[in-house]
């Protein structure tokens, strides 16, 4: 009988979890860049809270935020119209989603080991 992906995965996990526990090191593969955790500047952390968390779940968050405020731009909807606390994060009334990496990137610090 075939193993589904999700067995599959779940056995990776804990195999990956036996290991960190065996050799105190973390396991090798995708653990940095968007995956490592950074911690975010008081002003993000209003939006996305105060724990450390992947790049990833920042930007998830910030879109989650944006899109429950209405602030994509009616007439461009690439455009992000910042309302006070998104303001502080961008520096400016108005943003681009490509340009929103930049901006949080600002107000993100890696996490030291």
């Amino acid at each position: 009988m075939a193993r589904t992906a999700s067995k599959r995965g779940k056995d990776e996990t804990k195999a990956a979890e036996k290991k960190v526990k065996a050799t105190d090191k973390p396991v090798g593969g995708a653990r940095g860049g968007i995956t490592a955790p950074v911690t975010p500047s008081p002003e993000l952390a209003e939006i996305v809270g105060k724990e450390d968390l992947p790049r990833s779940e920042v930007v998830s968050k910030v879109w989650d935020y944006i899109k429950k405020n209405d602030l994509q731009d009616e007439k461009d909807r690439r455009n992000i119209n910042a309302d006070d606390k998104l303001e502080k994060i961008f520096g400016k009334k108005q943003s681009s989603m490509f340009e929103m990496n930049k901006h949080l990137s600002r107000h993100l610090a890696a996490v030291k080991a």
